[in-house]
């Protein structure tokens, strides 16, 4: 009940205090954590433990914002707390006056860094959200690097009569020797490691042994340069793992799991209880003016950091940090033993404040463990952050994933934008080629992503179903591949595809990944500036106008006349019409040089049927009417259809000829008329 509240790196830390009390109680001298024990021993395990098994996708994508806190936010804070820390120093009265400006510097880079054993402790037991997790986390391993030059340059520097100008530059760039020099020994011992598992086939004994013995050996390789190990080994995990479990048998995959964890909780369990034993038995030199001091501007400093530095983040981030995840960032910061085993490695002959840099590196050590580890959990229940779900990959899930990262290439292939999408898949394309061929053996090196993750769910699907009781009852986890291979169908005969063979698919595979490449190379970045000129776009721009310029004619001529015309009638509204009165509708006198309609009104041909642009009326065409058109009145001919292929704007015809013109002009202009009296029929009889 106590460990739900108090997390277990606290009850560690009371054990500690606990025993160390009581063998002090006894007359007896407790034991000190000694740096080279901590470092040598008790930290390489946990620091293993994280980056072999590093969430690797989370943690590349947000990469750049991790560095940014890791790095920068690491140099702000210890100039910040180290500076002030100065200027309190210099007003503190006669106890403080004598610590320079060197030595302050050297306090604050100790009691910046966060500790990755104490996020660790605390976020894991909180289960907060993985996006929060990998910044803290990722953070608190990459700072390392930074503490790691920043202690080393003040040590150095203490030392000198004078510190020029040089040695400053100087020591702004072994920050990148040591980074990346510690990064290059851990993928180098990750390589050999990788390599060396592809010839223990025959002796799987041994195999977990390489892990642990390389891993360790590239630590030990980069302290002995004072590059960063921690550094050194989060690289030789991350690299060794994808082709040493491509190699290693499941018994030995499930030893290293196992014994990782088994090794990094007892050294977890032992830093905690130590420091509880150290406080005890160490040498304490108490200053409330110093150690108030340091807890109050370290708190500051990480507020202050973590809002300005969020700040820049979101302007290149899409998925933003709010204000919540920024106080979890800014709270999450705490200082663990690695502070308190630097501060205990400092010399006494350069700094003879030591007792008292120690007894405020403990102070904030037991704030942020106790008040802020305690602490965190009420408030992100408070403040309803979301916290990590538990769920199991499915082969669904790889497959949209795979689909996304191949369709987020293509799109910056095309935009002509490298991003980090197109350079993983540069990295893996090398990497498919070339590395996987050096360092896995068999055919588990032509094995496809998907498949490989395939397999790796089956093994997991089986041993929870033989640890479940047996294969009497089949989940419904398992897919229905492993039921078809348990009971394998036989096809029909003439489903079956005939098999290619292996020169035939070979040079399907030749032709497909030519043209692809092709393909690919030919295309270019978007600009404006260099698009190709279409050679058919001229002709288009032409063959609209001239079909813009006829609409505007159209509506030209019919909004040339100043009197509408009159609405027409329905068909069926204009035979009803006629057949109740027939004398009503007879032709005028004087409408010589109007065309004359004759409507049989039995026929069930309707007038929408019939092209006016067609009719021909006597009087209009330019020749006279023959008696047989006199009789008739005005011809109407169904207009032809166009001949498929031609267009009716460009296409020149007999409609557009000027006598048809004038023709709908005659048509779309009747004349006016005069009011019809009242009683007077619509159209008068014979006038």
């Amino acid at each position: 009940s106590v460990s739900s509240i108090v997390p277990e790196s606290c009850l560690l830390i009371v054990v500690g205090l606990l025993v160390g009390g009581l063998i002090k109680g006894v007359g007896e001298k407790p034991p000190i954590l000694k740096s080279d024990i901590f470092f040598l021993f008790l930290l390489p395990p946990i620091i293993l433990d994280a980056g072999y098994f590093l969430p690797l996708r989370p943690f590349t994508e947000n990469l750049g914002t991790i560095l940014i806190f890791a790095v920068v936010g690491t140099l702000w804070n210890a100039f910040f707390l180290g500076g002030l820390m100065y200027a309190v120093c210099q007003l503190g009265g006669p106890g403080l006056n004598h610590i320079g400006l060197l030595a302050n510097l050297l306090f604050g880079s100790i009691i910046s860094a966060v500790d990755p054993v104490a996020v660790l402790a605390v976020f894991e037991e909180i289960h907060i959200n993985e996006l929060l997790h990998i910044l803290v986390f990722g953070e608190s391993l990459l700072n390392d690097a930074v503490t790691v030059v920043l202690y080393h340059l003040f040590e150095e520097f203490a030392g000198f009569e004078q510190v020029t100008i040089l040695d400053i530059i100087l020591g702004f760039l072994s920050f990148f020797v040591v980074s990346l020099g510690g990064v290059l020994v851990g993928v180098i011992y990750g390589v050999i490691a990788a390599f060396t598992s592809r010839f223990t086939s025959h002796i799987r004994v041994i195999e977990p042994l390489f892990v642990f013995l390389y891993s360790y050996m590239a630590y030990l390789s980069a302290e002995l340069f004072h590059l960063s190990g921690i550094m050194a080994l989060i690289a030789a995990g991350v690299v060794m793992r994808p082709y040493v479990e491509a190699n290693i048998s499941h018994k030995s995959h499930t030893t290293i799991k196992y014994f990782l964890k088994m090794w990094s909780s007892v050294s977890e369990t032992l830093i905690f209880i130590f420091l509880g034993v150290s406080t005890v038995a160490g040498h304490h030199y108490w200053n409330w003016t110093f150690v108030i001091s340091t807890l109050f501007f370290c708190l500051i400093a990480r507020v202050l950091g973590v809002l300005v530095l969020t700040w820049f983040i979101n302007k290149f981030r899409i998925v933003k940090l709010t204000p919540k995840d920024q106080f979890i960032i800014a709270y999450g910061g705490l200082r663990g033993a690695i502070a308190f085993s630097l501060g205990y490695l400092l010399d006494y002959h350069h700094f003879g404040m030591r007792d008292m840099f120690l007894t405020a590196i403990i102070t904030v050590i037991f704030f942020t463990v106790f008040v802020q580890g305690m602490t965190i959990r009420p408030l992100v229940d408070l403040l309803a952050v979301k916290k990590k779900q538990e769920t199991k990959r499915s082969i669904n899930e790889e497959i949209h994933t795979q689909f996304l990262d191949h369709l987020l290439t293509g799109i910056e292939d095309i935009c002509g934008h490298y991003g980090h999408h197109h350079w993983k898949d540069k990295l893996n394309r090398f990497n498919k080629k070339y590395v996987k061929k050096c360092l896995i053996a068999g055919e588990r090196s032509k094995e496809p992503q998907l498949i490989a993750f395939y397999h790796k769910m089956e093994m997991k699907q089986a041993i929870e179903l033989v640890e479940s009781g047996g294969i009497g009852k089949i989940p419904s986890a398992v897919s229905t591949v492993s039921i078809q291979n348990i009971n394998p169908q036989t096809l029909p005969l003439e489903r079956v595809l005939p098999a290619l063979s292996k020169d035939k698919e070979e040079e399907i595979r030749k032709i497909l990944r030519n043209n692809l490449q092709k393909t690919r190379q030919r295309l270019r970045s978007y600009n404006r500036h260099t698009l190709v000129a279409d050679p058919y776009e001229e002709a288009w721009n032409q063959m609209l106008l001239r079909r813009q310029k006829a609409r505007q004619l159209e509506q030209k001529m019919n909004n040339y006349l100043t009197v509408p015309a009159h609405r027409l009638d329905s068909p069926t509204m204009s035979r009803a019409r006629i057949g109740s009165d027939p004398l009503a509708y007879e032709p005028k006198e004087d409408s010589e040089n109007l065309p004359i309609i004759t409507i049989d009104p039995a026929s069930p041909q309707s007038p929408e049927s019939v092209d006016l642009m067609s009719e021909e009326p006597k009087g209009c065409s330019g020749l006279p009417p023959s008696p047989e058109e006199d009789e008739e009145g005005l011809v109407m001919r169904v207009k032809e259809p166009s001949s498929p292929g031609t267009d009716d704007v460009f296409t020149p015809g007999n409609s557009d000829s000027p006598s048809n013109q004038r023709m709908l002009r005659c048509l779309s202009d009747p004349g006016p008329r005069p009011e019809p009296e009242e009683g007077e029929p619509f159209i008068p009889k014979g006038q």
